[in-house]
């Protein structure tokens, strides 16, 4: 039988879902910032050595969609980018789109059954009948993950590494991100307002 110490808090599902939701508007403050002569410059140092900006907008995407055929093959998902070829609005839309479809995904995943289990042992999954988002499989080759806050956490955590990237790229290249965007990302209440409104910048 589990502790009641082990149940997660009231509420922790709502409070990732909020996290997450505006995830994606960090990613259209940096868009909406960002120097167009940066979007396809070539990294420094040797050359074909690293994804352009461009290429790490696109990845971003490309994994998501990849996240969604995986894990929740049931939600639409939008077209993938070409990181060659994709314009900064191309890629502002396609993130908007996969975002929400994200978002959606997470939405199933973390129910307060699924939150309240025991993540280490397995009994994450919960017998809600309507749940359809029951593991969280990046790709083929990996193994599956539980499909709750550490689903939430690999999510967000790939996001960010790849935001710090475009962050200390554009500074490399000479085109250094405002402090509009690059302060902007952490200005959480900010994001939230806008997320609410639905309005997006970019």
């Amino acid at each position: 039988m589990r502790r009641p110490s082990d149940a997660a808090p009231a509420g922790i599902g709502d409070s990732l879902l909020k996290v997450y939701a505006i995830n994606d508007a960090m990613n259209q403050l940096l868009l909406s910032h960002l120097d167009r002569r940066a979007w396809r410059a070539e990294p420094p140092g040797q050359k074909r050595n690293g994804r352009t900006i461009a290429a790490i907008f696109a990845h971003l995407h490309n994994i998501r969609v990849s996240w969604l055929r995986n894990s929740a093959p049931h939600l639409k998902r939008p077209a993938p980018l070409d990181p060659h070829r994709c314009t900064m609005q191309q890629a502002a839309t396609a993130h908007k789109k996969s975002a929400a479809q994200c978002l959606r995904m997470l939405t199933d995943a973390l129910s307060e059954n699924t939150l309240s289990g025991d993540t280490l042992s397995g009994n994450t999954l919960s017998g809600d009948a309507g749940r359809r988002v029951t593991k969280f499989v990046r790709d083929s080759y990996v193994p599956a993950l539980p499909a709750d806050g550490v689903m939430f956490a690999y999510m967000f955590s790939h996001e960010a590494h790849h935001r710090g990237q475009i962050l200390l790229l554009a500074h490399q290249l000479g085109y250094r991100l405002p402090v509009e965007a690059a302060a902007g990302i952490w200005w959480w209440p900010k994001l939230w307002k806008q997320g609410k409104s639905g309005r997006a910048r970019g």
